[in-house]
């Protein structure tokens, strides 16, 4: 049973998350109001790990949320099923592409879809937002303002000229480091 739950769960999310990993996050951060697969923190944590190792959010979550809940197995049908929704798109696609792309129509529906997905994305970074600067990966309260001053001193720090140059694995082992030291 557990198998399909993951299934129609990751479909779900696979099938209306549009516009790529970041997307993605508003649904995984409602399964575990519903799920006991894993921590409204954890996904915190995934997208630490996952804007520092290759795929998606979406893929990494499905992969892990999948293996804790049904072990090996789970995590190939979690991730199957997130996949496939736009397996299934980009194939029809591919299909109808020539015929009807400059279809008024269809040039519409993906001027509508925009304004949806900069919506998906922005509850996204207000969520994260939310969970890194007021509750932390732990969920412990993080004192706001230090956590600002700390976004704003990176910010200013990567646009100085001489630092700009810095390879971006630089930057994301100072952020390693300083989430570490000062358990953020």
């Amino acid at each position: 049973m557990v198998f399909l739950e993951l299934f129609i769960e990751f479909f779900q999310i696979g099938l209306f998350a549009i516009g790529g990993g970041p997307a993605t996050i508003p649904f995984l951060m409602d399964i575990p109001t519903r799920r006991d697969w894993y921590e409204v923190a954890d996904v915190t944590n995934m997208l630490a790990v996952s804007e520092s190792t290759p795929g998606p959010i979406g893929i990494n979550m499905a992969t892990y949320a999948g293996f804790k809940a049904a072990g090996f197995l789970g995590g190939i049908v979690a991730t199957f099923s997130l996949v496939l929704p736009s397996l299934i798109v980009i194939v029809l696609i591919a299909k109808i592409l020539d015929k009807f792309s400059k279809n008024k129509y269809i040039q519409s529906s993906f001027g509508t879809i925009r304004p949806a997905v900069t919506g998906l994305i922005a509850t996204a970074v207000i969520g994260i937002f939310q969970t890194a600067i007021f509750t932390g990966a732990e969920g412990k309260f993080v004192f706001p303002i230090f956590s600002v001053v700390l976004c704003v001193l990176f910010f200013v720090l990567m646009n100085v000229k001489k630092l700009k140059k810095l390879h971006p694995a630089f930057w994301i082992l100072c952020g390693a480091i300083i989430g570490i030291v000062f358990k953020l």
